[in-house]
């Protein structure tokens, strides 16, 4: 990322602060009411308090055990079931309607459930994070790997390869785009759960002692808890994302304008010489592409 770019998301950041803090100096009351607002000099003010505090770190790494526990539990079984639904008749009729009835159900509303059914909060707190990055994970990789060209697998069978060889040289690899798009949406979804669920049945976490502000009327505490819910957010999709780059370096990446005009492939430079030179034999062309192949039936 160039410095340009650092500097406009920089700008945009700080643009958004101030007009918050002009807003709630002001007490603007103009249908929105911003009087009872903290301004942005009073939640600093709180965050600075709070964050050399013991309890601000407990809750801080109570919300993240939860979250690593969860969503680890949901990348490995999504990935799993959405592979096995895509590749196998029977795990599509097995597991593919059970997944189609509860997939709409909001993670959330599992709070009951989770109530009922595990013998702690902490455990409950966790199924809630597990469900809520599971069904994105799933349909992600069900998809990525159905798009997946039958062309390669076909090839690694002519070679000789079997069914393992062809899952891990063939099909994991090309969908891993598709399955790190699916991560990326099952973390953030999985924070909003978390939260969610501690408000209603935690006893420690970020979620939990927001809404404990929230209840004593202490709105700057309020606001410490959505900012650190938001760079908690943030951090942990970055990691996500970088580590979906680091597992697909191998992929092709666009390149910008720029690189392309300067950066022109040999094949092109050869078709400009001979065009200059005449007598010039022509570059050699670029093979025709291969021919759509019919897509195979899932083996069960």
């Amino acid at each position: 990322m160039t410095a340009g770019r650092r500097l406009l998301r920089a700008a945009s950041l700080a643009a958004a602060l101030g007009l918050w803090q002009l807003l709630t100096s002001l007490d603007v009351n103009l249908w929105l009411r911003f009087e009872q607002f903290p301004t942005v000099g009073e939640v600093a003010s709180a965050f600075a308090d709070r964050i050399g505090t013991g309890p601000y770190w407990q809750d801080l790494g109570h919300s993240l055990r939860r979250i690593v526990v969860g969503f680890l539990l949901a990348a490995v079984l999504g990935v799993a079931a959405g592979t096995a639904i895509a590749r196998s008749r029977w795990a599509a009729d097995l597991l593919g309607p059970l997944v189609e009835v509860v997939r709409p159900v909001p993670a959330i509303a599992l709070v009951p459930v989770a109530i009922l059914l595990l013998p702690t909060n902490e455990q409950g707190i966790v199924f809630i994070t597990f469900a809520a990055a599971f069904f994105p994970v799933v349909v992600s990789t069900r998809h990525a790997v159905r798009a997946l060209a039958p062309v390669w697998e076909e090839a690694v069978l002519t070679m000789g390869g079997g069914r393992l060889r062809v899952l891990f040289s063939v099909v994991l690899p090309g969908a891993l785009p598709g399955i790190f798009g699916g991560l990326s949406v099952g973390i953030g979804v999985s924070w909003i759960c978390v939260i969610s669920a501690e408000m209603i049945s935690g006893e420690y976490g970020v979620g939990y002692r927001t809404w404990q502000d929230y209840t004593i009327v202490n709105y700057p505490g309020v606001f410490v808890g959505m900012a650190t819910i938001g760079a908690l957010g943030w951090l942990t999709s970055t990691a996500v994302e970088l580590l979906g780059r680091r597992a697909t370096a191998w992929l092709p990446r666009p390149a910008g304008r720029a690189a392309v005009g300067a950066r022109r492939p040999a094949a092109f430079r050869g078709s400009a010489r001979a065009s200059a030179h005449p007598g010039a034999e022509p570059a050699a062309t670029r093979p025709a592409p291969l021919t759509t192949v019919p897509r195979k039936e899932p083996v069960p």
